[in-house]
């Protein structure tokens, strides 16, 4: 049995002083002067005192004390202590406590029965259970439940020790016979648990025998059997068909957590269709049963197992899965949104996407919580719908468009990107789409959504009457001209109002740096992010001030869109315009709007001029606009769209890549035989059955068989850890979770002789805990032993685990150390390539506060080759398109994205360009939401990043 490990408690006192006081109250006559004494002796106890001389005392005046509370926990004191001596022999004063357990079994109160046969379970020494066995049995025919189900449990515990089966010759018969006449269901249940873990054959003849009955049976009991069935079927797989009948039986049983494990089992034990069906029909109406959200969260994930595994059979379900969006927590529709876009079919997207716009329309009414960040994935949803299944964006684009003026800035660029994308792909819209967006332009409220439109608009408005309604639209939005004017005592006041200036004041915001889409910084003004209120009307007339607020604030890289944007619909209007007066009144007044730009950002009404970028840019469209060429028409109007043209295609061909390469299927050797289990004969089997052939067939004939018997994975996470030449050699098997580690240690004793009290000792170092201390072994002569030992993990940070193993001979009685070679939890074994969409990135960036930023030292004289470099050694994701990497421009700038198995964030921007000299410099940024992986991430990024000259 394992030994209890030492908890460390304070106490002022010194342990002997402590002792005499103890040993005071237990004399006493006191009740709770005794309860509080043999709780202290057992924290000491568990503090690693040994406390020899309270032994005798407690045997006088605590054993013959009646009170419960005392009784259990003189249970306890026996439970801790040392039983036995250095030789593995029962201490002769344990005799004296053998009297007292023999009493207390055949005590008139239920409760000490009850408790003294729980403490019975406890301990491993056949020379004290010995005596006891009679009494023992005797509690099989108690009259009270609590007795019987103890009673039996201490059975099972003595019949596993090595040697008491010879004790208990008639256990399993006893068993069956408890089977047939209890009527408890706890008690029923460790019958047959018994005979589940001592005789099997016995639980199989029982459960084969009622068959007809199992569905009858309580929920302790049916779990048994379930587990039961689970570990005959691994072990017996032509058994199979017999049992999924039991299993499809049970998966009607009131019990929640009884039908849960009946579909885990199902679909563990078979891959029939029917199976498949059953277990996902199973899984479904538990996520509408049930109410507890980490319940709903499990079962999504077993319905997300299912989809990678069978897919064809859950794209059935897609509807029923879609029905736990009625939850109000995020995590839960979040991950049914994931599972759902993966099922999604030319035959059932109509039919999502009804009910994806129902919920968005839902979100409208503000009656659920957090109901932006659910709209912001439901129009996510729809616009990868939309993307795959060009058919369906008729009839969401013009929904979604509503939202443009949303008061959360991602769901609106969200939608303004979908807007661009499907304007593109789907020429049939255009001039649906161009109409409604110059109808909501008025409503959109920040700067980001406005720069986007504003190139739709500048891109897309083509006849005649969309290029005119795409001006006025936008000067109605700036508003009179000029922006301002100085009066004498130098205050600034709005042409068009003074009581609209006095309703929206000019508010100005400090600059402050931003990620560009390419990773590179520039300066932002935080007023890009402002959002403003909707329109007033004032004197008659419909104030639109978003736009012109924004340009107030400074937002003078808007008022560059503005510009480049008038100047396309003017370029464009010549060419379909032909009154050239027209034209020239069109140019005259977007010229006056241009000026009216630079000169209030040359003023001094704003604390901050104009950027030296959309100075140029506003002047070169005033000098385009006063003088054209045909190249210069050309680049505007024509470069500039095959330019996002190839963006799109570059994305779309990098999309179809990562499916292909997710639906390789590995196929088998050519000169492989083939079944055709068509012409096999198949008399007397189920459907289930036939199907499970059916499916084993054709994973011969594909060779998954062969994928899932070579696990090579598991042979590169073996590490040796002691010397070929040591007397125990031991290696480990490190297997990682989602918050620990679990360490598969094999001992092999390559003596010839007996090793005892054979310890593995491990400590930790960084952010690993050990969880608990493994037991003590004997090691028979060339023999070998698994010992496991879990290890909790709090981050993703580079951590060591040392330690050694310990162990006597007979012939030494001293102790002998082998120390263990080091284990390195190494933080690139934890990491794996991920992808995320670019807004995503960019949230993420600015929220994550730990930044570790790493110069570029290298020999690599070549950008792409450092950067893949960099890629193959921290293991991440490249999210920058390979269409933006080529060329020689001397930089170069890319994002990288990682997650680890703890579900933790890597985000790294790489920032570098050739110097005269010919290497490379720049910076590595590693931004996370934890100080270790980013710590980690720089430290391994150092050392790597030299590469090879």
């Amino acid at each position: 049995m394992e030994k209890s490990c030492s908890l460390l408690v304070h106490f002022d006192k010194g342990a002997s002083a402590l002792a005499n006081e103890i040993k005071e109250a237990l004399e006493s006559n006191d009740v709770p002067a005794k309860i509080d004494a043999m709780k202290k002796a057992i924290m000491l106890l568990l503090n690693g005192e040994t406390l020899p001389q309270l032994f005798i005392t407690i045997v006088r005046y605590v054993l013959p004390c009646d009170d419960h509370t005392v009784q259990k926990l003189l249970l306890f004191y026996l439970e801790i202590i040392e039983k036995t001596d250095v030789k593995g022999r029962v201490l002769p004063e344990m005799i004296l406590i053998c009297q007292n357990l023999r009493n207390n079994l055949q005590h008139p109160n239920e409760y000490i029965r009850g408790v003294t046969l729980r403490f019975l379970c406890r301990l491993n020494e056949v020379e004290i259970f010995e005596p006891l066995i009679p009494s023992i049995l005797s509690n099989l025919e108690h009259r009270h439940p609590y007795v019987r189900r103890n009673a039996i449990l201490a059975i099972m515990s003595i019949y596993k020790l090595p040697q008491g089966e010879q004790h208990l010759v008639d256990a399993p018969e006893t068993m069956e016979k408890v089977l047939m006449s209890e009527q408890d269901p706890a008690a029923k249940r460790n019958a047959f648990l018994m005979l589940f873990n001592c005789a099997q054959d016995r639980a199989i003849n029982y459960l084969l025998t009622n068959v007809d009955r199992v569905s009858d049976w309580g929920e302790l009991l049916q779990m048994v059997v379930l587990e039961l069935i689970r570990k005959v079927c691994r072990t017996n797989k032509a058994e199979k068909g017999k049992y999924i009948k039991i299993i499809i039986s049970l998966l009607n049983a009131p019990s929640a957590a009884v039908i849960y494990e009946c579909a885990g089992t199902l679909v563990s034990l078979s891959s029939a269709p029917t199976a498949i069906r059953a277990a996902a029909n199973t899984y479904c109406q538990l996520l509408m049963s049930q109410s507890d959200n980490n319940v709903k969260l499990i079962v999504l994930d077993r319905l997300n197992e299912l989809k990678s595994s069978h897919r064809e059979i859950m794209v059935d379900m897609i509807m029923d899965v879609l029905r736990a969006l009625s939850s109000p927590n995020l995590d839960i529709q979040r991950k049914t949104l994931d599972i759902v876009l993966e099922l999604i079919t030319p035959r059932n997207v109509n039919e999502v996407v009804l009910i994806l716009k129902k919920e968005v329309m839902k979100t409208q009414g503000g009656d659920l919580e957090k109901g932006i960040e659910y709209r912001q994935m439901l129009i996510q949803a729809i616009h990868s719908c939309a993307i795959k299944f060009p058919e369906v964006a008729s009839t969401v684009v013009h929904l979604l468009m509503d939202f443009l003026g949303d008061s959360n800035v991602s769901s609106a660029m969200d939608v303004i990107v979908f807007v661009r994308e499907i304007i593109e792909t789907n020429a049939k819209l255009r001039v649906s789409i161009v109409s409604r967006l110059l109808d909501t332009f008025y409503q959109i409220r920040a700067a980001r959504v406005f720069s986007c439109a504003l190139w739709i608009i500048g891109e897309y408005c083509q006849s005649h009457s969309e290029i005119e309604s795409g001006i006025i639209t936008i000067q109605q939005c700036l508003g009179d001209l000029p922006f301002f004017s100085i009066s004498e005592e130098n205050e600034v006041t709005d042409d068009s109002s003074k009581k609209s200036q006095q309703a929206s004041s000019i508010t100005v915001s400090s600059k402050r740096p931003a990620i560009l889409a390419d990773g590179t910084y520039a300066t932002q003004s935080a007023a890009s992010e402002t959002v403003f209120s909707p329109p007033t009307v004032v004197q008659g007339s419909l104030s639109t001030a978003n736009l012109r607020s924004l340009l107030l604030t400074g937002d003078f890289f808007l008022g560059a869109v503005v510009a480049c944007t008038l100047t396309k619909l003017i370029l464009r209007l010549e060419e379909v315009q032909p009154s050239k007066i027209e034209v020239n009144k069109a140019s005259s007044k977007t010229l006056l709007i241009m000026v009216s730009i630079l000169q209030l950002g040359l003023s001094s009404v704003l604390p901050h001029p104009i950027d030296n970028d959309s100075y140029d840019r506003i002047s070169l469209c005033i000098k385009l606009l006063c003088n054209t060429d045909d190249d210069i028409r050309e680049i505007w109007l024509k470069l500039c769209h095959e330019s996002f043209v190839k963006m799109l295609s570059d994305k779309q061909r990098h999309e179809l890549l990562e499916i292909k390469a997710k639906t390789q299927i590995s196929h088998s050797q050519p000169d492989d035989l083939i079944d055709f289990y068509h012409l096999k004969s198949r008399k007397g089997m189920s459907l289930v059955e036939i199907e499970d052939e059916v499916q084993d067939d054709l994973k011969r004939a594909t060779g998954e068989f062969v994928k899932d018997t070579n696990d090579s994975n598991k042979l590169n996470r073996i590490l040796q850890l002691t010397g070929f030449s040591d007397p125990v050699y031991a290696e480990a098997l490190v297997t990682v979770h989602q918050y620990d580690i679990v360490l598969d240690v094999t001992v092999m004793n390559r003596t010839k002789e007996t090793l005892q009290n054979l310890c593995l000792e491990l400590a930790t170092m960084g952010d690993l805990k050990l969880v608990e201390r493994p037991q003590n072994y004997t090691l028979a002569p060339e023999s070998s032993k698994q010992i496991k030992a879990n290890i909790k993990v709090s981050s993703t940070e580079t951590g060591v685990i040392f330690g050694n193993i310990v162990y006597e001979t007979s012939n030494v009685l001293e102790r002998n150390v082998i120390v263990l070679n080091d284990i390195h939890i190494d933080i690139m074994d934890y990491i794996s390539p991920a992808v995320c969409g670019e807004a995503a990135f960019r949230t993420m960036w600015a929220e994550f506060e730990w930044e570790n930023k790493v110069a570029v030292n290298t020999a690599i004289q070549n950008e792409k080759e450092f950067l893949d470099h960099i890629i193959t050694s921290t293991n991440m994701k490249c999210l920058s398109a390979p269409s933006a990497l080529e060329g020689e421009c001397g930089f170069l700038a890319a994002n990288l994205y990682a997650k680890s198995v703890f579900g933790e964030d890597a985000l790294v921007n790489v920032s570098i360009e050739k110097q005269a000299d010919g290497k490379l410099g720049g910076y590595i940024r590693i931004r996370s939401k934890t100080q270790g992986i980013a710590l980690s991430l720089g430290d391994k990024i150092t050392l790597k990043q030299k590469g090879t000259s």
